[in-house]
């Protein structure tokens, strides 16, 4: 391997020695390297690393990973290996650049004190070099960057169900793990605020979560970096970023990174949730490379293999067989929307090439909904398979009733006079909205969702209540995660019901004790 090797080791290895012919970074032209293939890693004199991206007749481009330092006429040689990266399990907990090098200062205390983002994540030019992926062969795996999707043979059926701990999502777009499914949405619409519910429920559950910030501002990396320490996740998560001040190679290979070190956790037995935020600023990367590399313009002048690059980093994703059963990698690619519109080029690529997608409402958040999902322009396609029958039917008869109550409020606009049942279905529909706003950085246990949802239905929680929704859940969930007790008589009023009608009327038949477990009067 080349790892921990010189410019000199190669350039006497391999006896082909290229020169820099033109420059128009982030890409160079070299020549001189007859036999190099695509995807190889190259070394400069200077040991800085590119990665040959195109190939000419007589000139092949490299993208660089550093544009500090290079002219015409350098130097460079070929290493006869694709790019790497040392995985490890003492990367938990960390924040790491597209090498897997550490973006960490050596005062462990500036990221909590977050006084100074520069303080936190090192910009040094020139940082790039070999030593941004050596490690200890004792203790690492080197993972393929560039990898192959798995084969049919080796994966298996999207089987175990993936809890947010948001409910609107868990009880209306409910996932799997091992899915793929795109979080949509205009700038500043709740999504990231999502991913971090979505992040605390599966730490929970003993998932590995990577979080990939593809050319954000280094300021919300750091927020990304100071959530994980408030919670304490750092022997379940770590983060993978670039910030929109580092080169474009390094932005574009930030998801390719995280993704192989989401496959060294797979390939340990471990169930992953990957977030990639955001692939329509990873488009926009790439479309800069492209073009500067020559590549012919497409629509909105995106490259022809756009679509390929993204469908091929997916692919990667899904539920995997191992020795012990199944292992998976659940992906979540965000894109942005721009005033809502779905319909976009990059947008309508990347639900073609996912199992579904939630689509964050701009209009609804400026409402004060929280998370400001639109759960009828939302959609997927495997989650509902690995529900069970309770949360199937319950599914159903939450969402025929949402699509009641949209026609009785269009109704109420004309003015006339309400029916009782109409009534009736708005006061309801009240409660369900006031369910579905859940306070930032709090989720729910899935089996909390089915009895407050439950209860709200039967009637237990009049609309003088709705307020005290909050803090109802809020001791729910405090009480199934400390009292065993409660759990166990929660989970046993579940796990006997054959459907939502079934624990409908356990739960009223159960409701006095139900009150005396919770310790209020509803």
């Amino acid at each position: 391997m080349y790892l921990g090797k010189s410019f000199k080791h190669y350039l006497e290895e391999n006896k082909e020695v290229g020169f820099v012919e033109t420059l128009n970074f982030p890409l160079v032209g070299v020549s001189g390297l007859p036999n190099v293939f695509l995807g190889e890693v190259v070394v400069f004199e200077d040991e800085n690393l590119g990665i040959v991206m195109t190939l000419d007749e007589d000139i092949a481009h490299v993208l660089l990973l550093d544009e500090v330092g290079f002219k015409v006429g350098d130097k460079l040689a070929r290493t006869k290996q694709s790019l790497k990266i040392a995985a490890h399990e003492k990367l938990l907990g960390g924040a790491y650049d597209c090498l897997g090098k550490s973006l960490m200062d050596s005062s462990e205390g500036s990221a909590a004190n977050s006084a100074s983002v520069a303080g936190v994540f090192q910009s040094s030019p020139g940082s790039v070099g070999l030593s941004a992926i050596s490690g200890d062969s004792n203790e690492t795996t080197l993972m393929e960057v560039f990898n192959d999707a798995p084969d049919f043979p080796s994966r298996a059926k999207v089987s175990d169900p993936l809890v947010t701990g948001v409910s609107i999502v868990d009880l209306m777009v409910p996932l799997g793990k091992g899915q793929r499914e795109l979080i949509l949405g205009d700038k500043k619409s709740g999504k990231t605020e999502f991913l971090m519910q979505v992040i605390l429920s599966q730490v929970s559950e003993g998932s590995i979560c990577i979080y990939a910030g593809i050319g954000k501002n280094k300021g919300a990396l750091l927020d990304v970096l100071d959530f994980s320490r408030q919670h304490n996740l750092g022997d379940k998560f770590m983060l993978v970023g670039t910030s929109s001040s580092d080169s474009a190679g390094e932005v574009y290979l930030t998801p390719y990174t995280a993704m192989a070190f989401a496959e060294y956790f797979r390939n340990q037995g471990r169930d992953v949730v990957l977030i990639l935020d955001d692939m329509s600023s990873h488009a926009k990367y790439y479309r800069e490379l492209s073009l500067v590399g020559g590549s012919f313009p497409g629509r909105e002048s995106y490259p022809g293999d756009i679509f390929f690059i993204h469908s091929q980093l997916f692919e990667r994703a899904g539920n995997f067989k191992n020795e012990n059963g199944t292992s998976s990698i659940t992906c979540l690619p965000v894109a942005e929307t721009v005033e809502g519109d779905i319909s976009g080029y990059i947008q309508t690529n990347l639900m073609s090439m996912t199992d579904g997608h939630v689509f964050f409402d701009s209009a609804l958040f400026d409402e004060g909904n929280r998370p400001a999902v639109d759960a009828f322009l939302s959609v997927t396609r495997v989650g509902r398979q690995v529900q069970s029958k309770l949360h199937q039917s319950l599914n159903r008869e939450l969402s025929g009733f949402l699509n009641l109550l949209r026609k009785h409020k269009r109704f109420v606009h004309f003015g006339a006079e309400l029916s009782e049942g109409i009534r009736t279905s708005l006061e309801t529909g009240e409660k369900v909205t006031a369910f579905f706003r859940q306070p930032p950085r709090q989720i729910y246990p899935l089996h909390v969702q089915y009895l407050l949802f439950t209860m709200i239905w039967g009637g237990l929680i009049t609309p003088k209540q709705i307020q005290s929704l909050k803090f109802l859940g809020k001791k729910m969930k405090t009480l199934y995660k400390e009292d065993a007790d409660f759990r166990r008589y929660l989970d046993n009023l579940v796990n006997t019901s054959e459907d939502f009608n079934a624990l409908l009327a356990a739960v009223m038949k159960e409701q006095e004790t139900i009150k005396e477990l919770l310790g209020i009067n509803i």
